[in-house]
């Protein structure tokens, strides 16, 4: 029988009004892939934060049992010191240092005025390959995209000796390719004798490399499966995480009629900020009706959330060129408010940094983009504004004990949820959604996907751009495929697969 590495008994956790978790038990065998699945605001972060010394001894009730021993972590550096390494969903390396300086910093080769740079480098360079990644330890982090940033953080933690590896949604940013080569390198990392626990939305994900599937709804345990005995299908952990058989993952949507075009962009191009010569947008061309969803698909880095952003008050890039038509008539959105005045909301994929302001209470950000609404003679109503992010909370199944709690308190499907009520509020035409569904549980991501319909069924225009090519196949009346920056196709709903959106990529990367 294998030996239990870790054992977490009775764990209990409360924040002021909310109890997170309530008696949860984790066992987890040396060597497995075990993975954590439940729910947004199920308690899964939680209870790694109480693992890893983030939620200190003291602040929570119950027992971790790590090699034997019971341990009474006061901080990270205590559960490090044991070899247990936690990667957080926000990656938390610095943009404008080399590879080889995040991967030691605090934990410095030498002392801080005589840093043995020599044997910093070559060490990091060593971790680099082991997690497959073939860049100089001294490329700055600005310099690399998100797939190999996470290998970053990988290897950092292998830099610490990690025993236990624990991955929080380690693939929400990345695209299929690179979130296919990580789970590789997990179970590359298991032969080697490493164990890891994998807390992950991506079902098809946690079914290929898990070992063991602890289901936490609600804050408390509901089951473990082991894949050795039972049934480890989508399906079936859907049941657990939400109670219930969800037989359908895209609610079907009323029969709309799709209306007149609502807008059209025309030979948009935009050029990169800092290197003005480099094209990320190159003369696309696309248009959505009233009542429809067009969805843009593509492969991270195809320039997908330039051109939204770009569009949206020339929020992103420079030398701009093209036209946007709405309702036929052409409009200049040099700025943000320019764009909210037309009636054009953009939802970034960017909750924490760009969406919100997570020191804020729920209903502050709730009404940010449209205060006027809230104000009389420029003076905040507090009474409406509360009013207002109420009903939304509702609307939107926002789990909070009241809109006066802090974002930065809440779950990351439900900071969504405050983000797209956000913008909801400021009762747009046209809603551009950009990756809306990242890091959000199946429960949560249908009844996002229900207010999209709602929302076209009204008469709204989305676009959605979403790296999870079944939720544009399932959600999408019309596709757009982009890849280098240009439109490469264009498919309707019906007509769309995984398969002729991916060939349309390859051939258009090969220049046929």
């Amino acid at each position: 029988m294998a030996k239990i590495l870790l054992e977490m008994k009775n764990i209990t956790k409360t924040f002021p009004g909310v109890k997170a978790l309530d008696n949860v038990n984790l066992k987890v065998e040396e060597g497995e892939i075990h993975a954590l699945v439940g729910e947004n605001g199920a308690g899964k972060s939680t209870l790694m934060n109480v693992l890893s010394g983030i939620y200190p001894y003291g602040s929570y009730e119950g027992d971790i049992i790590y090699n034997g021993e019971i341990c009474r972590f006061t901080n990270i550096k205590d559960s490090e010191a044991k070899g247990i390494v936690i990667i957080h969903q926000e990656l938390a390396l610095i943009p404008y240092m080399t590879i080889g300086e995040n991967m030691y910093l605090g934990n410095e080769k030498g002392p801080a005025f005589s840093i043995n740079w020599n044997e910093t480098y070559g060490e990091a360079d060593e971790y680099l390959k082991t997690v497959g990644l073939e860049e100089s330890s001294r490329t700055l982090i600005k310099d690399i995209g998100v797939g190999k940033q996470q290998l970053v953080e990988i290897a950092k933690a292998l830099a610490k000796h990690a025993k236990l590896l624990i991955l929080d949604e380690p693939t929400a940013s990345l695209n299929e390719d690179d979130s296919k080569a990580l789970l590789e390198l997990l179970l590359k990392f298991k032969k080697e004798g490493m164990t890891s626990i994998i807390i992950s939305h991506k079902l098809n994900e946690i079914s290929y490399v898990a070992d063991k599937i602890t289901v936490i709804r609600d804050g408390s345990t509901i089951e473990t499966l082991d894949k050795k005995t039972d049934d480890i299908s989508e399906n079936r952990i859907i049941q657990g995480m939400v109670g219930r058989e969800l037989t359908d993952r895209f609610p079907k949507r009323p029969h709309v009629k799709i209306g007149d075009v609502s807008m059209e962009v025309k030979n948009w191009t935009v050029h990169h900020p800092l290197y003005s010569e480099r094209k990320v947008v190159d003369n696309a061309s696309f248009k959505v009706h009233k009542g429809e969803v067009v969805g843009i698909s593509g492969l991270m880095g195809a320039g997908r959330t330039e051109l939204a952003m770009s569009i949206f008050g020339k929020s992103y890039g420079t030398g701009i060129s093209g036209q946007v038509f709405i309702d036929g008539k052409e409009v200049k959105m040099n700025t943000v408010t320019d764009a909210i005045k037309h009636k054009v909301a953009y939802v970034t994929e960017d909750r924490k940094g760009n969406g919100l302001i997570l020191s804020s209470p729920i209903k502050i950000n709730t009404t940010l983009a449209n205060l006027k609404n809230v104000s009389k003679r420029g003076v905040l109503d507090n009474d409406k504004e509360y009013a207002v992010a109420d009903e939304y909370r509702e609307k939107l199944k926002t789990k909070c004990p009241t809109v006066e709690q802090n974002v930065g308190n809440l779950s990351g499907g439900n900071q969504q949820k405050v983000l797209l009520a956000k913008w909801m509020f400021t009762e747009p035409d046209i809603l551009i959604l950009d990756e809306p569904t990242r890091g959000i549980d199946v429960g949560a991501k249908y009844e996002i996907y229900c207010i999209i319909n709602d929302l076209v069924a009204a008469g709204k225009s989305v676009i959605m751009i979403s790296s999870e090519l079944p939720e544009v196949l399932g959600m999408s009346d019309r596709i757009y495929i982009m890849n280098e920056g240009k439109i490469v196709g264009e498919v309707s709903g019906q007509e769309a697969t995984q398969e002729n959106i991916m060939s349309r990529i390859l051939k258009s990367s090969k220049g046929e």
